[in-house]
This record gives C-alpha cells, structure tokens and sequence, in this order.
C-alpha cells in the first residue's frame, strides 16, 4: 500500500505514456487492417482512409469503447487474489502494456498484420502466470477468449460468404447489373447505419449519461439508417453510365456505385474498430487508474474516467497516420483481388461481428475478424482467388504474437518490480 500512495502519480503518469504508447500501435497495425479492405478496393486512397479513420475510430473508442474495457481491465486474472500487495497488479498491468507496444511496433515496421488482443491478453496472462501464481489467471475466461479469436473469423467469412452472393445474386448475376446496383446498393446502405447505430445506442453512450429504451433506441438507429440510406441515395443517382468504362473489366460501372457503399462501410468499420480495440490500450491503464485513486484498493468499483478514453482515441489516430501504410498494403492488396462489392461485403461482415463482440464485451481480434471475411469474399469466387502462400505468413504472424507478448511483459514486470521495491 505505501508503494501505492508514495509513487501513486509515478504510476499515472507512465499508465498514460504506456497505454498511449500501446494505443499508438493499434492505430499502427489495427486500423491498417481496417482500412485496407477500402484502399485495396481503391474505393479510397490512402489519405482519404486515414482522414475517414481518424474521425471515425476517435468516435468510437470514445462513444462505445467502455463495454470491452471491463473485460480486459477485470475478466483475465483474478485481481482479488493482489488485494494485499496491489502494486504488483499495476507493475503487471505497467509490464503488459509496454509489451503489447513494442511488438506492435515491431510487427508493424515489418508490415505483419497481428492481432493487438493477442498482444494484451498474452501480454497479462504472462505476468499473471510469473507475479502472482497460474491459480490467479481465470483460465476459463481465457479459453472464452481464445475460443472467440476462432469464432470470429468463421462468423466473419460466413456473413462476408452470404453478403457476397447476395450481391452476385442480386446485382452483378443479371441482365442489367448497373441498374440493379443503383437499386439495391441504398438497401445495403441502411443496414450498415442501422446495425452500427443500433449497437452504438445499446451499449457505447452509458457512461456518457444518454440512457434510453429499447424501443427508443431502435427508432433512433432506425431514422440513422433510413438518412444514410437516403444520403447514399443520393450520390449513387448522380453516377451515370458510361459504357467505355466497361471494356477492360465487365462491371466497372457497378463497381463505382458499390465505390459509395464502400465509404459508408469504411466509416463503418473504423468505429466498429475504435469501440472493440481500444479496450486493448485503455483496460490496463483502467486498472491502473482505479488502483492509485482508491488508495491501493484492487476490488473497488470505479467508473472508466473519460480522460482515459480520449487518451486511446488519440493514440489510435496518431499510429495510423505515422506508420499506417505498411500494413495497409499487406492486408488491401494480398490476400485477394478486391473490388468495391467484394471489399463491402468483407468489411461489412467484420464490422457487423467487431460491434456484436464490442457489444458483448467480448475482446476479439478485428485482425482475426476481416482476415475471415476477406477469405469469405474469397471463397465465394473459388479457392484459386486465395493467395494461400500470404495467408499462411499472416496465420505464422499470429501464432507468435501471443508468446512474445507474454515474454516480454515478464521481462518488464520483473524489470519495474525491481525499480520501485528497491526504491521503497
């Protein structure tokens, strides 16, 4: 406890540069992922992506991020078992969170698409198994964790699956596909605002005092997705059809009106990302926070300060725009050939299962989550249109991430227990 109250604003201070840091990199390497789908369909360029994130993923680390915080912060070790000696827990959560953030940044100078969950639950898991003892971590909610990284991908590439031959169905299989796509794209328009509101409204404006009932918040997502849809409208009846474009590549003129659904789901997408993978960045320093303020008291409730919210959705937006590029061009441009309609149903997909989770509070990895959309998109055109050798370094990448997190966060733990036990 002495330890607590004595460097108590030590400890603040490097949560704050710690899980900026670890923010930093999600913006870096994440949100890559999340826009890539949009640049790879060259429905945006990359400082359209950028620009669009930037509002987007702030919006929703900030608006709906608290929800999966609680689980990162609470749910993967047992925080009772430090009750006596609660700086260990901020050592560990300090230890985890410098991790998470140099192997993103390494991940992300190589342009390896990981998984930032992968990076903080091994990361804690690590230190949890070392400094407290393996009774402490909740293996069962670990298990529920891993088992969501699978899930996800599999929910994922069968909603993108079922999306995707919709629009083969609907639009690009007939006679007047053109025609079919000024159609049916709005309709698919009001489901992207729809399905993002409505999560939005249930679980993400709490802790900014917008409580309302379930029938209002279906209302309001509803009217959200009838403007969009009606918005979306509206550009897609300014697009005409020129029939020169169609020479080199049948459905050209499709593709530009699939070009506006694109960017809604793109929109989509970031604040899907920014309201599931902050949690990442943000739970550790929650923990931390929670500590030093209640006198070293581990069990004690306390409310996500909106300081620490911001703090993650700046650092998100500070990673993609200084280091997003690299991995923006693994995921957009490798995996699979993607048009505007291929890159909608895969993002669409995603974001539907990133808010679901978000919604849940259940930490999945977004990596996980488009990668198994992209495939589906893919296996809806045949297994030839997967680039399997990529796939296969991108599923290598993943398996090493949780083991260097866990390492390197021991390393840290034991390096920070070691500073401030002597100096106390």
């Amino acid at each position: 406890m002495e330890i607590i109250v004595t460097y108590g604003t030590v400890f603040l201070v490097l949560a704050a540069v710690f899980g900026l840091f670890m923010a930093w990199g999600i913006g870096a390497n994440d949100v890559a992922n999340a826009m890539a789908t949009s640049v790879g369909s060259r429905a945006l360029t990359i400082k359209q992506a950028v620009v669009i994130a930037a509002v987007f993923e702030f919006a929703g680390a900030f608006l709906a991020g608290g929800q999966v915080t609680k689980t990162v912060r609470k749910g993967i070790i047992d925080a009772n078992m430090l009750s006596g000696s609660p700086e260990l827990l901020v050592y560990g959560m300090l230890a985890a969170l410098l991790a998470a953030g140099i192997w993103l940044l390494i991940a992300s100078r190589n342009g390896w698409p990981v998984s930032t969950t992968h990076s903080i639950v091994g990361a804690i898991v690590g230190f949890g198994m070392v400094g407290i003892g393996m009774d402490a971590v909740k293996w069962g909610k670990v298990g529920f964790i891993v088992a969501s990284w699978v899930v996800s991908p599999l929910l994922a590439g069968f909603l993108s699956y079922v999306l995707f031959r919709s629009v083969q169905r609907l639009i690009l299989n007939t006679e007047e596909p053109f025609e079919r796509a000024k159609k049916y794209v709005p309709y698919y328009i009001f489901l992207v605002g729809f399905i993002i509101a409505l999560v939005t409204f249930f679980k993400g404006l709490k802790h900014v005092g917008l409580e309302n009932s379930a029938l209002e918040n279906y209302s309001y997502a509803f009217l959200i997705g009838l403007f969009m849809m009606l918005l979306g409208k509206h550009f897609v009846n300014k697009i005409k059809l020129d029939p020169s474009a169609d020479k080199d590549f049948h459905y050209t003129n499709v593709e530009r009106v699939f070009g506006v659904l694109m960017i809604v789901t793109a929109c989509a997408m970031a604040f899907a990302h920014g309201s599931n993978d902050v949690a990442n960045a943000i739970g550790p320093v929650a923990a931390v926070v929670s500590i030093v303020h209640n006198g070293g008291a581990v069990a004690a409730k306390s409310a996500l300060p909106v300081w620490v919210l911001m703090l993650g959705g700046v650092g998100i937006v500070l990673g993609l725009v200084m280091y997003g590029k690299r991995v923006i061009a693994t995921v957009g441009n490798s995996i699979t050939e993607l048009t505007p309609s291929r890159g909608f149903a895969a993002t669409l997909a995603a974001a539907a299962t990133v808010v679901l989770a978000s919604g849940t509070g259940l930490p999945i990895s977004t990596t996980h989550t488009l990668v198994g959309a992209v495939l589906g998109v893919g296996l809806a055109r045949g297994m030839e249109a997967l680039n399997l050798a990529v796939i296969r370094n991108i599923f290598m990448s993943w398996i090493v991430t949780l083991p260097a997190g866990g390492l390197l966060s021991i390393a840290f733990f034991y390096l920070l227990k070691g500073i401030f036990s002597s100096g106390s």
